[in-house]
C-alpha cells in the first residue's frame, strides 16, 4: 500500500472506528475524564468542541492533516528492526518506532499541527502552551512560526534549567518563554500558568495542550492526532512480518505517545500493551511519578478533569520526580486510567538508574540516542525480552530523540571532559 492510499484509509476507516469504539462517550471513559472548567471558560470550550466535532468525522479534514504531516513533518516515520538488540537478548524480534525522526524530534508535532489547523479555522491569532521536557514547546513554537501565530510557552523554572537547549530553540522560533516560579516549578505549575493566561486572553488565544489530559475535548483530540503513530505502525509491522506483534511498549507521562501507538492495536486483544511510568528513585520513596503502576495515587479532580493523581488525603498534589522532565506529571490521561481499570493496558515503572542504563545500551548496540522519556519504555522491554520466544516480536515506541538530554546524561555519568567544556564556555561568556 502506498503512502497516499494508506493515509486515505486513516481518515475514512481508522479514525471512524476509534470514534465509534473508544471516543463515543462525550469525554468520559469509565467515569474518568470530564470537563471541570470555570464558568468563564465555558464559552471557549463550547467553541473548541464545536470546531473539533465539526471536523473529526470529516475525511477531508484528515486528508488535510495527513498531507501536512507527510509534506512538513516527514511522516511516516520508520519502524526499524533492531537487529543487534535482537541478537543481544536472544528472544523476540525487536522493532523500534522512530518518532525521534518526526519534525522537531518527537511525537509532539503530530498533535500541535492538528491543533494548528483548528486554530486557523477558529480565526485566532495567538497560541500558548505548557511544556516540561521542552519538546512540546519547540513543536508549538514551530507550528506558530509556520502558521503565523504569536506564541507564549510556559515552562517550570526547574525544567528551564535542565532543558536549556529546547528553551534556546523556542526563543529562536519566535516564542516568548515564561519561566514559572510557582509551586514545585515543574510541569503541573506550567499547566496552571497556561490556564491563567487562557482565562485572560480567551478571545484571541488557543491553549495548545500537549498531552492527552485536561478537560474534554483535549484527551480525545490529542489522542486522535497522535493515533497516526499507531496507524502507521500497524501497517508497517504487517508489511514487514505479516502478523501482529506480541507486545508494544511506550513511556507514560501524560500519555500522548503511549495512546498514539496503542490505539493502532487497541482492538486487537492478542497484542499486549505495556505503559512504563517514571519510577524515579523508586516507588517506595516519595521521588517518583508512578500513578497507574503503584498504590500511591488516588482518584481526584484537578486541572479540569478526573483521573488518578499523586495527591495526599486532603487532595493536595504531591511533589514528583523523574530524570526525564517530560514524565514527572502528577496526573495521567483519563483514557489510560480507563484502560488500566479494564485491564487492557498493563503499567509498570522504571527507575532513573535503569533508564540511564537502557539508554546507554541502545546507543551502543543500535546507534540510536533516545530521549530519557523514551528510554523508560526500553527498560521494561529489555527486562522482558530474554524471557520471550524467538518467534515473537515486540515494538518499542521511541517517542523522541535524546540530544536535548545531553546535560542530564553527562552529569549522570560524571563526564569530566564535558564538565571541563561547560566551564570553559561559561568562562568565555562571562569574561
Amino acid at each position: 500500500m502506498n503512502h497516499n492510499d494508506a493515509y486515505k484509509a486513516f481518515g475514512e476507516t481508522f479514525i471512524p472506528k476509534l470514534l465509534s469504539t473508544i471516543f463515543n462517550s462525550k469525554g468520559y471513559y469509565n467515569a474518568f475524564g470530564g470537563a471541570f472548567v470555570p464558568e468563564i471558560l465555558t464559552a471557549t470550550f463550547d467553541e473548541l468542541n464545536a470546531e473539533f466535532y465539526g471536523v473529526r468525522d470529516d475525511p477531508q479534514f484528515w486528508n488535510e492533516y495527513t498531507g501536512l504531516m507527510q509534506n512538513y513533518s516527514c511522516r511516516p516515520t520508520p519502524l526499524t528492526f533492531a537487529e543487534n538488540l535482537t541478537r543481544h537478548f536472544g528472544g523476540p524480534s525487536i522493532y523500534i518506532k522512530r518518532e525521534d525522526l518526526n519534525h522537531t524530534g518527537a511525537h509532539k508535532a503530530n498533535n500541535v499541527m492538528g491543533q494548528g489547523l483548528l486554530v486557523k479555522r477558529m480565526g485566532k491569532k495567538r497560541v500558548i502552551a505548557e511544556t516540561g521536557a521542552g519538546q512540546h514547546g519547540v513543536a508549538t513554537a514551530t507550528m506558530a512560526a509556520k502558521f503565523g501565530f504569536d506564541c507564549t510557552i510556559y515552562m517550570g523554572e526547574m525544567d528551564v534549567i535542565r532543558q536549556r537547549p529546547n528553551v534556546f530553540w523556542m526563543q529562536r522560533l519566535g516564542a516568548e518563554v515564561v519561566s514559572v516560579r510557582d509551586g514545585t516549578r515543574i510541569l503541573k505549575d506550567a499547566i496552571n500558568a497556561s490556564f491563567r493566561d487562557w482565562v485572560t486572553n480567551m478571545d484571541n488565544t488557543h491553549y495548545v495542550l500537549g498531552t492527552a489530559c485536561g478537560p474534554h475535548p483535549f484527551p480525545e483530540m490529542v489522542s486522535c492526532f497522535q493515533s497516526i503513530i499507531g496507524f502507521e505502525t500497524r501497517n508497517q509491522i504487517q508489511d514487514q512480518i505479516k502478523k501482529r506483534p506480541k507486545r508494544i511498549y511506550a513511556c507514560v507521562g501524560g500519555g500522548s505517545n503511549a495512546l498514539g501507538v496503542f490505539l493502532g492495536f487497541i482492538n486487537d486483544p492478542e497484542v499486549e500493551l505495556v505503559g512504563v511510568e517514571a519510577g524515579g528513585l523508586g516507588s517506595e520513596s516519595s521521588h517518583h511519578a508512578s500513578r497507574l503502576s503503584s498504590s500511591h495515587s488516588s482518584i481526584g479532580i484537578a486541572q479540569g478533569y478526573k483521573t488518578y493523581f499523586l495527591q495526599n488525603d486532603e487532595g493536595q498534589m504531591r511533589e514528583t520526580h523523574s530524570v526525564a522532565a517530560g514524565l514527572d506529571y502528577i496526573g495521567v490521561s483519563p483514557i489510560l486510567s480507563s484502560f488500566q481499570k479494564s485491564g487492557r493496558i498493563q503499567f509498570t515503572s522504571a527507575k532513573d538508574s535503569e533508564v540511564l542504563d537502557a539508554a546507554v545500551l541502545l546507543i551502543e548496540k543500535e546507534g540510536l540516542i533516545p530521549a530519557l522519556e523514551s528510554a523508560h519504555a526500553f527498560v521494561q522491554a529489555f527486562k522482558d525480552a530474554p524471557n520471550m520466544a524467538s518467534d515473537d516480536s515486540i515494538i518499542i515506541n521511541m517517542s523522541g530523540r535524546g540530544d536535548k538530554d545531553i546535560f542530564n546524561i553527562a552529569e549522570a555519568f560524571e563526564d569530566e571532559e564535558w564538565k571541563s567544556f561547560i566551564r570553559t564556555k561559561a568562562g568565555e561568556y562571562y569574561v
